[in-house]
């Protein structure tokens, strides 16, 4: 059995290069051949998954093994490597050879931004060999257009699991507020309508103890501020935050798209109107500290049946769900993530057997099946179907009622949205590091100040007034932008 790890590396980048174009350009065909179920290899897979979706990946690689991987001489291993930023620093690490680093894996999940640089150390195979165009065209063009990262264009990550971001409703405590104010659920088809409403609810949740002053509760939050920066840059803006010319990274950002960004998301959170709390907004959701929230569609599996207000209190609520609100008069466009699935370059055997590994997986019935079970989106067109998704949860019980309807809202989203993911270029994943904590940590810092001017006695309005200035905004501009450029030098 082929042993995984650099010295399987190494020996690769050390074959001559007759042979390594004699071997990588052969058709997928031919290259089948080079697989013997006598003499076995092996393929390590490190992700990220967690919980189900750990399960539903672990069942299926064990199917495999058990199958197709005996059939043709190939055993994979999958191991989580606890979170996703945990499993880009150990990747890292290995390729780095850090004392104490594992080896590094045959396959890892990876994001096309955070694997960029290890591709442009040649460490990344291309798949082209190893995939038919007949094979490619079954797949969401936009998944597999997001793989083709570098110069050439090549296949350098295989579409596995997509999701996109939906907003979801606590319908319980939403119904009660809109019997009284009149609030429309349609209203929050944009995000200007989001930010009118959690200022209606919280005033009215204010309104509802008038011996207390300030103590309206939030209406909304949302997970990802990077998505948040980069699709709502993109749809005020209406381009990309950052363009490639000539190979080099552009970034030429528009003041006005990023003060509408910052009107619609910091002057709300300030004023106590959006709110984030625990470590997801989920978590929020459980508490009852906020009734709405964008997120995931795999991280709709954690959105509450219950809200528990305390250790004797707690109730049962509804879910309504509904795509991810958009800026007003923009074009409907979502966010397409999910990491896919990129192969170290070895030899040809490990990189076949990795992908003949991927292409199963990615088979239309067994593909579903992972989504049902995850909450993520298949990657074949056929497969974004409600129908098959639907029939595949009836031969199952990993279902739930909110789960199916987040699909479905999912699903709509891919064929009538535009799915926008940000190309990688040479410093993007820590450019989208500053876009994910800039905006929220000035608005968690100003919010308390306001909090702890209206301790002092002043006035809700006199407190955030403070703060909702153009100086404060242009500062918060220029330190933002000199970071991101910063980080992309």
């Amino acid at each position: 059995m082929m042993r995984s790890g650099f010295g399987k590396l190494l020996a690769a980048l050390l074959t001559t290069a007759v042979l390594t174009a004699g071997c990588s350009g052969a058709p997928a065909a031919q290259q089948q051949q080079e697989l013997n179920p006598d003499d076995p290899v092996s393929v390590e897979i490190w992700h990220y998954y967690n919980g189900p979706q750990k399960m539903a990946f672990d069942e299926l690689v064990t199917e495999f093994n058990e199958t197709v991987g005996q059939e043709k001489g190939i055993v994979v291993e999958a191991f989580s490597q606890g979170n996703v930023n945990d499993l880009f620093r150990k990747v890292h690490e290995a390729a780095d050879k850090k004392v104490g680093a594992g080896e590094v894996p045959d396959v890892f999940a990876a994001y096309s931004d955070t694997v960029y640089d290890l591709d442009q150390a040649g460490l990344v195979a291309a798949l082209d060999d190893y995939i038919t165009p007949e094979e490619l065209s079954e797949y969401v063009e936009g998944y597999i257009a997001e793989g083709r990262f570098d110069a050439s264009g090549s296949l350098k990550i295989f579409p596995t699991a997509k999701s996109t971001e939906i907003m979801m409703i606590n319908k319980t405590d939403w119904d009660k507020f809109a019997a009284e104010t009149g609030a429309d659920l349609d209203s929050l088809a944009t995000i200007e309508g989001v930010v009118a409403a959690a200022q209606s609810y919280y005033n009215w949740t204010d309104g509802l103890t008038p011996e207390i002053e300030n103590d309206g509760r939030a209406f909304f939050g949302r997970d990802a501020m990077a998505n948040y920066m980069v699709i709502g840059y993109y749809q005020t803006a209406g381009h990309p935050l950052f363009e490639t010319r000539d190979g080099a990274v552009v970034f030429e950002p528009d003041e006005a798209a990023f003060r509408r960004l910052w009107d619609n998301y910091y002057v709300p959170y300030i004023n106590g109107w959006f709110g984030a709390y625990g470590r997801f907004r989920s978590d929020d959701a459980k508490t009852g500290d906020i009734i709405a929230l964008v997120g995931s569609t795999s991280g709709s599996l954690y959105f509450p049946d219950t809200v528990t207000l305390s250790d004797t209190e707690s109730y049962p609520i509804e879910a309504v769900v509904m795509p991810a609100p958009i800026f007003d008069g923009a074009k409907p466009s979502a966010v397409q993530q999910g990491a896919g699935m990129a192969v170290i370059k070895s030899d040809p055997q490990t990189e076949l057997a990795a992908v003949t590994f991927l292409k199963w997986f990615t088979e239309e019935e067994r593909n579903i099946r992972f989504s049902v079970s995850s909450g993520y989106l298949p990657v074949k067109k056929a497969a974004n179907n409600m129908e098959k998704i639907l029939m595949a949860h009836s031969e199952g019980d990993a279902f739930t009622p909110t789960l199916e309807k987040t699909f479905a809202v999912a699903i709509e989203e891919v064929h009538t949205h535009e799915m926008y993911a940000e190309r990688a270029f040479r410093g993007s994943a820590a450019a989208r590091d500053v876009l994910e904590t800039c905006l929220q940590k000035q608005a968690d810092a100003d919010r308390q100040r306001v909090l702890d001017r209206i301790a002092g006695g002043v006035s809700h309005e006199d407190a955030v007034a403070e703060f909702t200035t153009d100086a404060q905004f242009t500062d918060w501009y220029e330190q933002m932008v000199s970071a991101v450029r910063e980080a992309i030098a």
